[in-house]
């Protein structure tokens, strides 16, 4: 069931169970959300992890020291050199992914041709829910640990990562009782994430990006630093992809409660497209370069469609 077809819920179903389309869902649960590079956590998973212990997947050798285990000695080359050698493993672990939910102002923004849930188009927000809670449904069925910060100018609920069965009700009922609300300001707020999550893992940011291009880009060198992988999931309505308006118009400020102006949207479009032709480029462009993953999404495309297209190209380059 897609999401422009959602039924109501069930008598006595929490609200909160309609982030988890069953269609939508059956068409992203076979694939594997896998991670780039090493990351650390604390049980056998499929993902590889920065420690070296006992495992599947050999590493290296080096010289024998006094102390180490004779089981990881290396017979094989015992007899072919005469000299000792350990054998090292790269563990295998489970992941630990931070999803961050942008839940500024300007989110709340819809747009008459997105896709729709319950006959109504879905505003940029909605959108990112239904894209953290399948995500969150994911990772947390591939017994992987997820947690949720949800922000606009600050962080506004922070939910650590957790594997539990019952973490995934925690997480939908955050997302679920949370609406867009007061300005943004990414960078800061990342910086302040970067710092509070304790070990490296996947950081997903799902947001408009509405904010200085250069600072988020610095911001997001910030998670790399700390050698977390980054998804940026970019939710766009279609009409600031394309500016479609051409009759005067009345333009809000959905960060600044009453700021508005007038314009001939005819005479700003081509102003207006370069302007997003090179904001996009600068983020596409600084997460090629530190080697994390943009993921641009428009609301006018089914978010199953569009998660799926992504989670299956990025198995892709991984595998």
């Amino acid at each position: 069931m897609s999401p422009n077809t959602t039924a109501p819920t069930s008598p006595g179903m929490p609200a909160y169970l309609e982030l988890l389309d069953p269609e939508a869902m059956a068409k992203i649960n076979r694939i594997e959300v896998l991670a780039r590079g090493q990351v650390a956590g604390f049980i056998s998973g499929r993902h590889r992890s920065p420690y070296h212990g006992f495992s599947v997947e050999f590493a290296e050798h080096r010289e024998y020291t006094p102390g180490d285990d004779l089981r990881d000695l290396d017979w094989r080359v015992l007899g072919r050199s005469d000299r000792y050698y350990i054998k090292r493993y790269i563990e295998e672990t489970n992941l630990r992914a931070t999803i961050l939910l942008d839940a500024s102002g300007s989110m709340a923004y819809g747009g008459e041709r997105a896709s729709q849930h319950r006959g109504a188009p879905l505003t940029k927000f909605a959108y990112a829910r239904f894209l953290a809670a399948s995500m969150a449904r994911l990772l947390l069925n591939q017994q992987d640990a997820v947690g949720l910060v949800t922000f606009d100018k600050g962080i506004r609920r922070y939910i650590p990562c957790r594997s539990r069965p019952d973490h995934l009700r925690l997480i939908l009922r955050e997302l679920h009782g949370t609406a867009p609300g007061a300005e943004s300001a990414l960078a800061p707020v990342f910086d302040d994430i970067a710092e509070r999550i304790p070990r490296r893992g996947l950081v997903i940011i799902i947001s408009d990006l509405f904010d200085n291009a250069e600072a988020i880009v610095r911001a997001l060198h910030h998670f790399r630093h700390r050698k977390h992988d980054v998804i940026v999931m970019h939710v766009m309505a279609e009409e600031e992809v394309t500016f479609p308006f051409d009759r005067w118009s009345q333009f809000r400020d959905l960060e600044h409660e009453g700021a508005h102006m007038e314009a001939d949207p005819v005479a700003l479009r081509a102003a207006y497209l370069q302007a997003v032709r090179d904001f996009t480029d600068t983020i596409s462009k600084g997460c090629g370069e530190m080697r994390a993953d943009y993921v641009p999404f428009s609301t006018r495309q089914e978010f199953d469609v569009a998660l799926a297209g992504h989670l299956a190209y990025r198995r892709s380059l991984i595998k």
